[in-house]
């Protein structure tokens, strides 16, 4: 408890001069009044609630002080420890100086504070507060400003330091902040006002935070010893081009994560480590990506580059060939016109959403069969600029998403393998049964939000899914489309069905006879009343637990078999 007291008043910067401007020690000349008597040896008391015993190499706290006094200095001296009995004396002080003596937080008694009760500033930067066997500082949203060579150095055990949130510039941190404290491990300077990557950071770090800074530069050499990096994150700074070289990075031979998104990059930086995994430059200015740029990271598995202005011509056939262990690719809004060409075979999850891609060819994705994932959400494309054949090389694909297009039936050829097809925001007017056949593993199926009427799912569609006989079931969504009744011949497996925000005004007795596993039935926002449910709709499905039917224009009455437990949410409008 003695050791978080003193961090929290540790580093407010060095005073000008504890008196502070309440009534702070004069200046010479500045009072005519004579002494008080009790004055300690060699100290000044230029007014009866003001003693001066700054710079005298007192290495014993000064005894004789007057009760009287409000205000004390004793910067600038050698002592080791505060008495408990001489501080119980001063209840009346308001301001405390001891800015650059050798106490050590052994030097304070528990209570040392406790009969102050009118104490309003205190200064104990520059002494040794921090015992040499710390091992984790968390000195984190003080407003610190600077930081002294006591504070941090000298303690061999010390391995993280949390400065976060603070109001460091890189004139406040010292050269030898952390000398004699090789140990550190992880050091976070985040949300501080750093320019540049500070220079003489602790040689052993692995994690090294310094978001949310004013950094433009990272100087030469600044991180030629730290290469047992593991993580660096330097993300919201205003890093460009001409703020890097190819040695930045070039010694981190163990750097797995580099976050330099939201910067100001024009181009990937030159010189990145083969042992690099994790490669953020979202939000960036780049407009080219160089496969040179990416030679060195050949060992890279995850590459975001979303919004940056790439466009038809930003990546290149070949530009990723380097990445033969891709996994995987993020590009959400880089105006992309259609899929790259020549992606890593390797790769796994291909995330394109909200961009340009209008079309997709037989062979787009044929140089990626091992994709388990494929995002191309918010894009431009239409049902007849699909090739019936895109997808049919992709059978490991689990998840598709295809949702906010211009689809106005759902695509042929998808892979059996399929898990997830997100459809919802697109312009379906009719569904089939045979693009749905064979997906025998589909858990999530999502039609919501299109122009669906219950006459166009033709007969027979719900049939294809009759097989699914996965784990967990499956979630239909068909949410605010024009259904004006219950769709008939649910697939047996379903276990959750959207339906609100429909037309629906009825739900008959035979509405659920081909679901005996339903468990959640979601009706609201539709034209349902007081009555709108038949009594014996719900009879068969002894595993139902909700039934959402608020926000229709009356109360619905719900009843639940009895051996559901009775969680129906029938609210008025």
């Amino acid at each position: 408890m003695r050791l978080s007291l003193l961090l929290l008043l540790l580093l407010p910067g060095p005073p000008p001069a504890l008196g502070m401007e309440d009534a702070a020690f004069p200046h010479p000349g500045e009072s005519s009044q004579p002494p008080p008597r009790a004055c300690p040896l060699r100290c000044s008391c230029p007014r009866d609630d003001t003693v001066d015993c700054d710079g005298l190499d007192l290495q014993v706290f000064p005894d004789n002080i007057t009760r009287a006094a409000q205000h004390l200095s004793l910067q600038n001296n050698q002592l080791q420890e505060l008495p408990y009995n001489e501080l119980s004396r001063l209840s009346g002080l308001r301001t405390l100086n001891l800015h650059n003596n050798l106490i050590s937080s052994e030097g304070l008694p528990d209570e040392a504070f406790e009969s102050l009760t009118q104490l309003q500033h205190i200064s104990v930067a520059q002494n040794k507060f921090l015992p040499r066997s710390l091992r984790v500082a968390d000195l984190a949203a003080n407003q610190m400003t600077e930081i002294f060579p006591l504070t941090f150095g000298e303690k061999p055990a010390l391995r993280a330091v949390y400065l976060h949130n603070n109001q460091l510039g890189n004139t406040g941190l010292p050269p030898d902040a952390f000398r004699g404290s090789a140990a550190v491990a992880t050091l976070s300077l985040s949300s501080n006002r750093l320019r540049y990557v500070p220079p003489s950071l602790p040689p052993a770090l692995e994690r090294l935070h310094l978001q949310n800074n004013l950094i433009s530069k990272v100087p030469r050499g600044a991180l030629s010893r730290q290469t047992h990096l593991r993580e660096l994150h330097l993300q919201h700074n205003q890093l460009t081009d001409s703020g890097l070289d190819a040695t930045t990075f070039s010694k981190l031979h163990c750097l797995e994560y580099l976050d330099l998104s939201h910067n100001q990059l024009a181009a990937v930086p030159a010189g990145l480590p083969h042992t690099l995994a994790v490669l953020h430059l979202g939000r960036n200015r780049i407009r080219q990506v160089e496969a040179a740029r990416l030679r060195g990271a050949r060992g890279l598995r995850y590459l975001l580059l979303q919004h940056n202005p790439l466009g038809a011509a930003g990546l290149p056939a070949g530009a990723l060939r380097p990445l033969r262990d891709l996994h995987t690719l993020h590009l959400y809004g880089n105006g992309l016109d259609r899929v790259p060409p020549a992606l890593p075979r390797r790769l796994r999850a291909l995330v394109l959403p909200h961009n340009r891609v209008a079309m997709l060819g037989a062979r787009d994705l044929a140089a990626t069969p091992g994709l388990t994932e494929l995002n191309l959400a918010y894009n431009r494309l239409a049902s007849a600029h699909v090739h019936p054949r895109a997808f049919r090389r992709l059978r490991a694909l689990r998840s598709l998403d295809l949702a906010g297009n211009q689809l106005t039936r759902l695509p042929a050829g998808l892979p059996a393998g399929l898990h997830t097809l997100r459809l919802q925001r697109n312009q379906l007017r009719a569904l089939e049964p045979e693009p749905l056949a064979g997906l025998d593993q589909l858990r999530d199926l999502s039609l919501a939000h299109n122009q669906l009427r219950v006459g166009d799912i033709g007969p027979g569609t719900w049939h294809e899914l009759q097989a699914l006989q996965v784990r967990g079931g499956l979630v239909l969504d068909l949410s605010h489309n024009q259904l004006s009744f219950m769709p008939p011949d649910l697939p047996e497996a379903l276990e959750e069905l959207h339906l609100q925000g429909n037309r629906i005004s009825y739900v008959g007795p035979e509405a659920f006879l081909s679901t005996p596993r339903l468990r959640a039935l979601f009706l609201r926002a539709n034209r349902l009343h007081m009555t709108s449910i038949a009594p014996e709709a719900f009879l068969g499905l002894p595993h139902l637990r909700v039934v959402d039917t608020a926000g229709n224009p009356e109360q619905v009455l719900v009843r639940l078999p009895p051996t559901a437990p009775r969680r129906p949410r029938a609210e008025g409008p």
